[in-house]
């Protein structure tokens, strides 16, 4: 393997100890950080997923507060839920965490979460404020692809991006994060003709469609960062990303591995979100 390792849980530890010390120091003004984590069914990857926010939250010094609930609550009596913890000065981020039960509308849902608390950053406000550089919650994933881009060093001042996938949490706020660091960006998705032409004239390639085997190695440009924000499984069962990994390390520069890349970075930009909500309510 020719390209560097880009660690996420590395750099996941660093940008916790850095919220902990935030988090102790608001604490002592008498303002300690609350995110409020619901979870509605049994869905056994939304479990596993809200447990490590729970233990993340604790361990940095976070008030949490976890609200589970049977598949079968009512879309209205979630919603109430979501306005009682908007109008609580003891929570200042709200997650609901994705997958909902089909009877609920997510859109609603997040629509409901207030502003000041939406640490997801999935409200149209605040891809509106993602969109043009405002003040809100940049969505988690986007977000620490970005801390561990910077982590390489690169000035991506007119350097070449390209980003495959186009969803709404992923692809798109990748894209104009990009945009804002100065970089050009392609979006390729599944109706491109050729991922392939756009990839290999890319300094950087974020891989985010959730298939593997997305991005191979003759699709590579020598000397490009990749960040691979897939997490799937293999023939075997085993955890793997949307990028052939070993065959594109033999031709990037840096890349991140799957486990251990993108998906500690996305709990602790929603830990750094939190506090920062958190440091604007106590003014």
């Amino acid at each position: 393997m020719t390209a560097r390792l880009i660690d996420g849980n590395a750099l996941s530890k660093q940008i916790r100890a850095e919220v902990a010390q935030r988090t102790a120091a608001l604490t002592a003004r008498g303002h300690q950080p609350g995110l409020a984590v619901i979870l509605v069914g049994e869905d056994p990857a939304s479990q596993v997923y809200v447990r490590n926010k729970v233990k993340a939250c604790h361990d940095a010094g976070l008030h949490s507060v976890f609200e589970k609930f049977d598949a079968d609550l009512s879309e209205a009596a979630l919603l109430a839920r979501v306005t009682a913890l908007n109008a609580d000065p003891a929570i200042h981020g709200i997650l609901v965490q994705m997958p909902l039960p089909k009877h609920i509308d997510p859109h609603k849902v997040i629509e409901a979460i207030s502003p000041d608390k939406d640490v997801d950053g999935y409200s149209v406000l605040s891809a509106g404020h993602t969109l043009t550089g405002g003040a809100g919650f940049r969505p988690c994933t986007p977000y620490g692809c970005m801390k561990l881009i910077e982590s390489t060093g690169v000035d991506l001042r007119g350097k070449h991006a390209v980003v495959i996938g186009r969803s709404n949490t992923v692809g798109k706020p990748m894209a104009l994060l990009l945009l804002q660091a100065n970089a050009t960006v392609t979006i390729c998705h599944s109706a491109t003709a050729d991922i392939g032409f756009h990839t290999r004239q890319a300094d950087v390639v974020v891989a985010a469609v959730g298939r593997s085997g997305t991005l191979r190695a003759d699709m590579v440009k020598p000397g490009a960062i990749v960040i691979d924000v897939g997490i799937n499984r293999d023939a075997d069962g085993k955890l793997c990303g949307d990028v052939e990994f070993a065959g594109v390390a033999e031709v990037a520069s840096a890349i991140t591995p799957v486990p251990g890349g993108v998906g500690p970075m996305t709990i602790t930009m929603l830990l750094v979100n939190t506090i920062e909500a958190a440091e604007r309510a106590a003014g």
